[in-house]
């Protein structure tokens, strides 16, 4: 409860601040160092790979899989100036359920958790396109496609680890994640 406690105290001051609005978001640095810049999505995309991993099989790959093409789907959305409703509230909400799918080991049917993955990758990435501006687009895209699979790895070898501590280290890792989201949900 402690280091709950620690990890939200240290995320009070960083709120949201993946969606700034600033316009510095083109080519690829910037669209790799996107994901990393706010919590909101750091932490939904590492606890992604933490529950796909506690799922193992073929979650492994299918729910960073459906995450990553639905954020390339909802960045083209994003750029090219299709609205979707609740953007923000999502990317915030996919920092909340995913951390409690991962605190509950939660099983969820394949089919189901892909569909998951897929809404919130589709929000996470019309975020990201729609605050990519000037530059290249496909830059910009390969950018934060690669971190974010880089986040997601990072998930997956943290469920993975085969130490004894490893699997409640992961569901403490997603009860952090829901303290945080509640942290960032207040800084709102």
């Amino acid at each position: 409860m402690n280091a709950l406690l620690l990890i939200a105290a240290l995320l009070l001051p960083v709120p949201a601040l993946a969606h700034v609005g600033d316009g510095l978001h083109a080519g690829l640095m910037a669209g790799f160092l996107h994901p990393f810049s706010g919590a909101d999505h750091l932490l939904a995309m590492v606890t992604l790979g933490v529950w796909a991993g506690l799922l193992g099989g073929a979650a492994r790959l299918v729910l960073p899989g459906a995450f990553l093409g639905a954020m390339a789907t909802g960045a083209i959305l994003g750029v090219t100036g299709v609205a979707l409703p609740g953007v923000e509230a999502g990317v915030l909400a996919s920092v909340l359920v995913l951390g409690a799918l991962v605190a509950l080991m939660v099983r969820l049917p394949l089919a189901a958790g892909a569909a998951l993955a897929g809404v919130f990758g589709l929000l996470h990435g019309h975020a990201h396109g729609t605050e990519m501006l000037g530059g290249s687009f496909a830059l910009y895209a390969a950018g934060f496609l690669v971190a974010t699979s880089v986040l997601l790895a990072s998930g997956l070898a943290l469920a993975s680890a085969t130490a004894p501590w490893a699997r409640q280290a992961a569901r403490t890792a997603g009860g952090a994640a829901v303290a945080a989201g509640v942290v960032l949900l207040l800084a709102v």
